[in-house]
């Protein structure tokens, strides 16, 4: 007996998408942060093939843009199979969602789960040239392993 929920062979409504959707700025003439917390981060490690999970920080000062965010779901559900290391698939995250938003600052942060007893954080950062706002404080996030707090 098959349970009414099992979806075997049913196509997913939204398949996962390289492509970002983006939207204007509501208000672009005002510094203001855009924060996001996305617990499910998942891609394949290159060495071994076994499942990395992250959550991952993105906080941006947007210009033109904002990120749409169902599209920003799809392009980080792309990566569940791709095999990639933590440093790698960080930046090219970050290199993608500059390429679609032109921000004036935006910062990834990837908390990785632990893996052979070490845990992973990536930091990766934008800023604009012309840029000259303050930035948002660093890891607003509570760190799992304490040993990247800022001082007090």
């Amino acid at each position: 007996m098959r349970a009414s929920h099992e979806t075997r062979g049913t196509p997913m409504p939204s398949p996962p998408s390289q492509s970002l959707e983006t939207f204007l700025n509501p208000k672009r003439g005002r510094d203001y942060a855009i924060r996001m917390r996305m617990p499910e981060f998942t891609c394949v490690c290159p060495k071994t093939g076994q499942p990395d999970f992250a959550t991952l920080y993105l906080e941006y000062v947007p210009d033109r843009r904002c990120l749409e965010l169902k599209s920003l779901k799809l392009y980080l559900w792309s990566f569940r199979n791709e095999g990639a290391f933590h440093e790698a698939v960080t930046n090219r995250i970050l290199d993608d969602l500059v390429a679609a938003t032109r921000p004036r600052f935006m910062r990834l942060t990837a908390v990785w789960n632990v893996r052979g007893g070490i845990y992973t954080h990536v930091v990766a950062e934008h800023r604009a040239r012309n840029w000259r706002g303050r930035l948002p404080p660093a890891a607003w996030h509570p760190d799992p392993t304490a040993g990247a707090q800022p001082p007090p």
